[in-house]
């Protein structure tokens, strides 16, 4: 009787089967890689995320969605929530729902702002007091801190609220 000569390839081949068929023992079952290619992905956070905390990119994790149920109103990557704020507090490991955030606030309640009216090269601008918290786009009213005269207008960038003729 020859014998037999056993490979490094062969012991390989044999853990291998002898792991699957112990897992498979066990209820796990095995998904290939190539199932989850152009699989969607999700966002989650690594850390607790609390209302009215910006978010920043390092303290997400973008993951392979599997379950094919879930909806699908949630943020898909962390390059969305660049420079957004949180709206609800926002649990480690659990995907980020698209409702869940905001832009920052451009003003805030109470803080100064510029009030700017502009019309065929005439420019009028007053300081004034912004009467809620708004982001860039938001309608806003806003009183005129020297007359004490409340006007509505569109919130811009820098501080200011620009006003339109009625």
């Amino acid at each position: 009787m020859g014998a037999s000569t056993t490979t490094v390839a062969d012991i390989k081949r044999f853990s291998l089967r002898v792991s699957v068929e112990l897992a498979l023992a066990a209820g796990l079952t095995f998904v290939p890689a190539s199932a989850f290619a152009g699989a969607p992905t999700a966002v989650v956070p690594q850390s607790v995320i609390y209302p009215g905390q910006e978010i920043a990119t390092h303290a997400l994790k973008e993951v392979t969605v599997t379950n094919p149920n879930i909806r699908d109103d949630y943020v898909h990557t962390a390059a969305e929530l660049q420079g957004k704020v949180a709206t609800r507090t926002l649990l480690p490991g659990r995907v980020i729902p698209a409702a869940s955030v905001r832009e920052p606030y451009a003003v805030k309640r109470g803080s100064k702002v510029r009030i700017v009216f502009a019309t065929d090269g005439l420019t009028i601008s007053a300081p004034g007091m912004p009467l809620a918290n708004a982001t860039v786009g938001d309608f806003i009213r806003v009183r005129n801190v020297d007359t004490g005269v409340t006007v509505s207008g569109t919130v811009t960038a820098d501080d200011t609220v620009e006003v339109a003729a009625r």
